[in-house]
């Protein structure tokens, strides 16, 4: 992969949004932003989420498209967005939303590298505790080896 997966300016802070639907709006524009998808690959992100929570745990929600919204991804990119307050999703907690778009299963890949972040409590806490943007994009970089 020539492109990284997850760019500096993909990656944000943010104060808490209205409610989970407008942080999965928010991870999707950053990919819109980004040309990773067409427009219309947010209506697919907010179908999935209607139908299956993406909640992961540890603080976590990793909001994707559906399998026919595929066809609006031009290429495969992740945008991090850190709350400063937990967004209620569904019930559960969550400071960070991933909002994913793979070509080809690439996806597959993108998730197993974010899940092995996530299940290291130290490395959740590191990600609460980074001071911007730049410091979460550091503590992220290994999303891009491949």
């Amino acid at each position: 992969m020539a492109e990284q997966i997850l760019s500096p300016e993909n990656v944000r802070l943010a104060p808490a949004p209205a409610d989970r639907d407008e942080a999965i709006r928010a991870a999707g524009r950053i990919l819109v932003d980004a040309g990773a998808v067409r427009a219309d690959y947010l209506e697919s992100m907010l179908e999935r989420e209607a139908s299956v929570s993406t909640y992961m745990g540890n603080l976590l929600a990793i909001p994707h498209g559906t399998n026919e919204g595929k066809d609006a991804i031009l290429r495969s990119a992740l945008s991090f967005v850190r709350y400063d307050e937990p967004v209620d999703w569904g019930g559960d907690p969550v400071r960070f939303v991933v909002g994913i778009a793979g070509r080809d299963n690439e996806h597959l890949e993108i998730l197993s590298k974010i899940a092995i972040i996530f299940s290291d409590d130290d490395a959740v806490q590191a990600l609460v505790d980074a001071a911007s943007a730049e410091e979460i994009f550091a503590l992220l970089s290994e999303v891009n080896d491949s």
